[in-house]
């Protein structure tokens, strides 16, 4: 009687980790789902792994793309090949894996409250021996809490600043929010998959189980050390602020943090500027502000860094700690 789910791996170049993330898939004490693994032109070992592992299990399917495509293009091919009987959809990165209870956990919150379309839960996020790399990440919804309307969930992370919708990994998807659409994932950011969350809970709830279920892989050649690296978070949060603002804010909000994401994405340039950082750095920004229909305004940017050299100049001591921080890391 228990719902099929239709767990998807996307994965490029996984050799190193995705032994690991299959394993923690057939360790599941859920077992009804299928696993479609979709190996976008590996040029390593993960097409291999990943075929070896279909022989010793039925329920893992493998897709070979013909031509490589971008992440977000890949998770969308993935969801396009999930059964047309599956009831919830489970995406664990190549290099992530999940904890024993995570299907079994995160369906029973689902099937217990038919309104929700995302289900949540806490991450372990890590890696390496030095225990200052490691967390619990996405515990900002008060326990007991359970169930969250679309509409307030979306007005807190638009609002307030907050973070519950994870990762990939770390989230649960009811199926038929993704049958019917041409990509899942409705944009070819990195970040798309938050994209997705202020998209689909317009019409539907969030849900979360206060427990941790899933492992986020910190390394250096994931697609979110990129994305961190260019703060690419604060320019997709303009982003869905201007596309999906005006489903859960007033017009009058939707400026005024229009405003201050605006003033908070010139701050962090500053930085970039005492930084040093490359033309690279640069190009990649004056584009995204033009995505978003701004124009790379210097006088901003002048603006922002005389504040910046003001808090160098009179708060020392944080200056200094800032400084023997960068060093430690070096």
């Amino acid at each position: 009687m228990n719902p099929l789910i239709s767990v998807v791996t996307p994965v490029y170049n996984g050799e190193a980790f995705l032994a690991e993330c299959i394993e923690s898939v057939l360790k599941q004490s859920y077992e009804n789902y299928e696993y479609i693994i979709v190996n976008n032109c590996s040029k390593d070992r993960t097409l291999e792994i990943a075929l070896e592992y279909a022989k010793k299990d039925r329920r893992i399917r493998v897709h070979d793309n013909e031509k490589f495509v971008g992440v977000i293009e890949n998770h969308n091919i993935a969801f396009h090949l999930i059964s047309a009987e599956s009831k919830y959809c489970k995406v664990v990165s190549g290099d992530d894996w999940l904890f024993p209870d995570c299907l079994a956990q995160m369906v029973n919150l689902a099937e217990a409250n038919p309104s929700v379309g995302f289900v949540g839960s806490y991450q372990m996020s890590g890696g390496g021996s030095n225990w200052k790399n490691w967390r619990v990440r996405w515990a900002e919804i008060p326990y007991p809490s359970t169930v969250v309307t679309g509409r307030n969930i979306c007005r807190a992370h638009l609002l307030e600043g907050i973070y519950v919708f994870g990762t990939p990994t770390s989230l649960l998807y009811r199926a038929d929010l993704i049958r019917g659409q041409d990509a899942f994932y409705p944009n070819s950011t990195a970040e798309a998959d938050t994209s997705a969350c202020y998209k689909y809970l317009k019409n539907s709830d969030f849900g979360f189980v206060h427990q941790v279920l899933s492992y986020e892989r910190v390394h250096e050649n994931r697609q979110t050390t990129t994305s961190l690296l260019r703060n690419a978070y604060l320019s997709a949060l303009m982003s869905d602020l201007i596309t999906y603002g005006s489903n859960y804010l007033t017009e009058d909000e939707v400026k005024r943090r229009t405003s201050v994401l605006l003033e908070d994405y010139y701050a962090f340039l500053a930085v970039g500027v005492v930084n040093f950082r490359d033309k690279e750095f640069w190009q990649y920004h004056k584009r995204r502000l033009g995505e978003l229909g701004f124009k790379f305004d210097r006088l901003k940017l002048a603006k922002a860094l005389t504040l910046k050299f003001s808090d160098l100049l009179f708060n020392p001591k944080a200056t200094a700690d800032k400084i023997l921080k960068r060093h430690s890391r070096d």
